[in-house]
């Protein structure tokens, strides 16, 4: 696997489109949004249900490749219009990380285990797996849960673990997906104040879609989605 350069941005996309049908049908889901993201620098993308987040946020995950326009990862082409340019599969489980809305941990798996099954997948050997987990957990303030089923976690410490299995990788690109919709605003801001500190001390990009203007002080830059195009609300101009 091509390995990726620290001088180039975590993520750089041009001119994304996305259009879904054709002709009477056909329904524009993103209008050539361009979208630069430093690694370190923890960016949050607003805007109304249907206004084209969560299409920007799969297109640059890798996983609903868009119509046209291009996406370079840590200086590395990965997709030119629906056109891959490298193994996506492999490319995210080395590169990219991911959060969703709800944590979804392995129920009958503790904490532990949840992060370092994440890790063996991706062949890192057990007892390696295990420390790397172990370490993750510390880092993000649940390694005294770590024996915990996902049961007996609070939705806070859920969604800790959550981003720690995504670390598991050391990822150069982070995504999540309204990852603080399930949580009050006391533990809702904990976890955007998370986000960045990984952005800052580990060095990756990270992307969050959310509607929550609780915490947005928390981030670098906020950028607002409206019928599918993007323009900066605050910071540099996209």
């Amino acid at each position: 696997m091509q390995r990726l350069q620290a001088s180039f941005p975590a993520i750089e996309v041009s001119d994304l489109t996305k259009v879904y049908g054709s002709g009477n049908t056909e329904v524009v889901a993103m209008r050539q949004v361009n979208l630069r993201v430093a690694r370190g620098e923890v960016v949050a993308l607003l805007g109304p249900s249907g206004a084209g987040k969560s299409t920007l946020l799969t297109a640059m995950g890798l996983i609903n490749p868009p119509t046209s326009g291009r996406i370079v990862i840590g200086g590395v082409p990965v997709q030119e219009g629906p056109q891959s340019l490298v193994d996506l599969r492999a490319f995210r489980r080395h590169h990219l990380g991911f959060v969703f809305q709800k944590a979804n941990l392995i129920p009958f798996l503790s904490a532990l285990q949840n992060v370092q099954v994440a890790l063996e997948i991706n062949d890192v050997p057990p007892r390696k797996a295990r420390r790397r987990a172990l370490e993750l957990l510390d880092y993000l303030g649940v390694a005294d849960r770590a024996g915990n089923l996902p049961e007996a976690l609070s939705g806070g410490q859920q969604q800790r673990v959550a981003v720690a299995r995504a670390l598991g990788n050391d990822p150069d690109l982070i995504l999540a997906d309204e990852p603080t919709a399930a949580l009050d605003s006391y533990r809702g801001r904990q976890v955007m104040e998370l986000f960045a500190k990984v952005a800052h001390e580990r060095g990756a990009g990270v992307v969050v879609v959310t509607h929550d203007h609780r915490a947005l002080d928390t981030f670098d830059r906020t950028f607002e989605m409206e019928d599918g195009r993007l323009r900066a609300e605050s910071g540099v101009a996209a």
